[in-house]
């Protein structure tokens, strides 16, 4: 959908028909089409979509690139982020609105790293098929010349190269899977190319949160790293050692969509957050 700020959306006919756009088809456009069609069924309630992955609240200075016809977009999981944010928020006594937090989320999909400052994401990279670390199956950031000389090569087709960098990348691309459980057995088998490439993600991921540490310019009371992947000695304590002297380290290693979702329920229920309008 269109950039919106962070919150809880109430699904109207202007939010569907920008779901229903086959130019921008992703499989989280249809969680709010199945949520509005389950509503219709029952008595008297309501159909909400929380913290899209389109939530912007960049500053400025980070939408800027290398060239005034790119400008840098906020996609991001921003509904693990804000959770992670809040539930550290609470295990602190604090608000997160009043902490300058750098989260790492490490989907089943892309990575984002980002930079919140007293409740806003101020800048993060777009983690879809934009830049930032490489993850699962995403290229991140690649050599862009590289990049133009293989789409005029002739040997690919425009759906393939995205296939390519978007849905067989990253891990995958390297080691021919993207399941970690897998890999981290090949990794105990001696597969010494299996731990290199692991490292390497972890080596991109912990660039990414210093530069997040950077863009905050401000004191960061925790780093959070979220996601399956932190279940992973091996993948977080090369993370963790790289990044251990930029501040106090959280580790959340689960994806927590469901849980996501649910507290932001809540909190309409219980009227702590406003009803947001999609226009």
């Amino acid at each position: 959908v269109k950039p919106i700020k962070s919150g809880v959306y109430q699904i109207n006919e202007a939010l569907k028909n920008d779901l229903r756009q086959e130019s921008k088809m992703h499989e989280t456009n249809l969680g709010g089409l199945i949520a509005d069609r389950i509503a219709t069924m029952i008595p008297n309630a309501r159909a909400f979509l929380a913290d899209p992955v389109v939530v912007d609240e960049l500053d400025d200075i980070a939408r800027v690139s290398g060239h005034p016809m790119f400008e840098r977009k906020s996609i991001f999981h921003a509904l693990n982020h804000k959770f992670a944010g809040r539930n550290y928020a609470k295990s602190v006594n604090q608000q997160y609105e009043e902490l300058n937090l750098i989260i790492a989320h490490v989907g089943e999909g892309g990575t984002s790293v980002g930079a919140h400052r007293k409740g806003k994401v101020v800048d993060v990279n777009q983690a879809y098929d934009g830049e930032g670390p490489f993850s699962y199956s995403r290229a991140g950031s690649i050599p862009y010349g590289d990049l133009i000389d293989l789409c005029y090569s002739g040997k690919y087709e425009r759906a393939q190269l995205r296939k390519m960098l978007v849905h067989e990348g990253g891990l995958f691309a390297h080691l021919g899977t993207s399941n970690i459980n897998l890999i981290e057995i090949r990794i105990k088998e001696g597969d010494q190319k299996a731990e290199f490439i692991l490292k390497a993600m972890a080596y991109q991921l912990s660039k990414e949160i210093g530069s997040m540490y950077v863009a905050l310019e401000e004191p960061i009371e925790a780093i959070i790293l979220s996601g399956n992947i932190f279940q992973s000695k091996l993948f977080t304590d090369e993370v963790k050692k790289r990044i251990l002297k930029l501040g106090n380290i959280i580790i959340s290693p689960f994806v927590s969509d469901m849980d996501a979702l649910a507290d932001s329920a809540m909190m309409i229920m219980k009227e702590e957050a406003e009803i947001l309008e999609y226009k």
